[in-house]
């Protein structure tokens, strides 16, 4: 449904901090989405993160989840694109299984509530359809200033 170039119109990150290669879906009633992250063997934290036994961080798995969180909220138009966001809060963070170079990480994110500027949601990401990460992310979203 969203390739490269949709998501890097939409989203401010860059490699190497970009965490969402591909959008399979996006639901406006339940405002949820359906992303893919490839974990490629060349990932840069693979070098120190740990040598010899290469695991994804977890914390960049969190990361991939609110990407694609923000992704699902510019896609439908419920913030301004190019708005910035932060995160607010990581709640009831819980890893499962390591997620390990040639994986396909399966991103599901879904909105739990949102008001003005503020949003909360659920997602987990999934290896083979098992559940490597779950987490409730909480952000804040602050348009950007006019270009000087």
């Amino acid at each position: 449904m969203m390739g490269p170039e949709e998501i890097q119109r939409l989203l401010p990150h860059r490699y190497p901090f970009l965490f969402v290669d591909r959008v399979l879906e996006v639901d406006a009633e339940a405002v949820s989405i359906v992303a893919l992250k490839n974990v490629s063997h060349n990932e840069p934290f693979f070098l120190g993160h740990f040598p010899g036994r290469p695991i994804m961080p977890g914390v960049l798995i969190v990361e991939a989840l609110a990407q694609a969180g923000l992704l699902c909220l510019f896609s439908l138009r419920l913030m301004e694109e190019g708005a910035d966001f932060f995160f607010g809060g990581i709640e009831s963070v819980r890893f499962r299984r390591a997620v390990l170079p040639g994986d396909q990480l399966r991103l599901e994110v879904k909105l739990l509530r949102s008001r003005r500027n503020y949003w909360k949601m659920e997602g987990a990401a999934l290896v083979e359809g098992k559940t490597a990460a779950d987490a409730v992310l909480t952000a804040v979203t602050i348009p950007r200033p006019p270009a000087p």
